[in-house]
């Protein structure tokens, strides 16, 4: 037993280690990520929201759950099979029950396809956030696999893309994200909560959207916004 557990600390990001992390996912899933942005807003989180240029696939589907990060680059001096077998091994590696976010450095080749896809969701695996590219999508749009993507091509990653790094902190746009922090995506973007505050963030989100409620139902009632934003402090 070390000296935490002795004396009842827990150091700083066990957070989802001593939480259940499939009951905070559910509790993600149910938020849209304006409430959750405002919150951490609140809680001096500005860095929280993924670039614009990351969309979903699919704006019908949502995304939440635990981050699991990798990152690669282009190398177009690697063989056809140390690509696809280092990508295969990516696939592999990725824990289920985790929203894979990737840093693939490059605007050139995809980094999602249909096997890929397929492989992932069978695995349990809840989506797939990446800074690149994305092809076959009729195929994953009917496998119904939440995929946030920054572009659409054809081109592949045979002979030219190699990953370099797994479950390390990747950057994209001004967030680092780690493996374990939390991810909420919609269609209007997706939001990175830090591991360390995200019960307390979805505590506080789920409290705004209770408020939210109410405010909506009095605006259905035909009260004045100006009156609604004073009474309950949120418009």
């Amino acid at each position: 037993m070390n000296r935490d557990e002795a004396d009842g600390r827990k150091e700083p990001g066990q957070a989802t280690k001593d939480n259940d992390a499939e009951a905070i996912t559910a509790r993600l899933s149910r938020l849209y990520t304006g409430a959750v942005h405002d919150v951490l807003r609140a809680l001096g989180h500005d860095d929280c929201v993924l670039p614009e240029d990351i969309r979903p696939l699919d704006p019908g589907l949502k995304v939440a759950g635990p981050a699991w990060t990798f990152s690669g680059r282009m190398d177009r001096t690697a063989s056809r099979h140390d690509t696809l077998l280092g990508w295969t091994r990516v696939l592999s590696a990725a824990p289920p029950g985790h929203v894979l976010v990737c840093q693939p450095n490059n605007r050139e080749v995809a980094l999602m396809g249909e096997l890929s896809a397929e492989t992932l969701k069978n695995k349990g695996v809840l989506g797939y956030v990446v800074d690149g590219g994305c092809r076959d999508t009729d195929f994953i749009l009917q496998q119904q696999f939440p995929v946030f993507h920054t572009f659409f091509t054809p081109s592949d990653i045979a002979q030219r893309w190699v990953a370099d790094r797994l479950s390390e902190p990747v950057t994209i746009g001004r967030v680092t994200i780690r493996t374990g922090d939390f991810i909420l995506g919609d269609r209007d973007g997706v939001i990175v909560i830090p591991r360390e505050i995200a019960l307390e963030a979805i505590a506080q989100t789920e409290q705004v959207a209770l408020t939210e409620n109410q405010v909506r139902a009095a605006i259905r009632s035909g009260i004045d916004p100006v009156d609604a934003y004073l009474e309950y402090g949120k418009f």
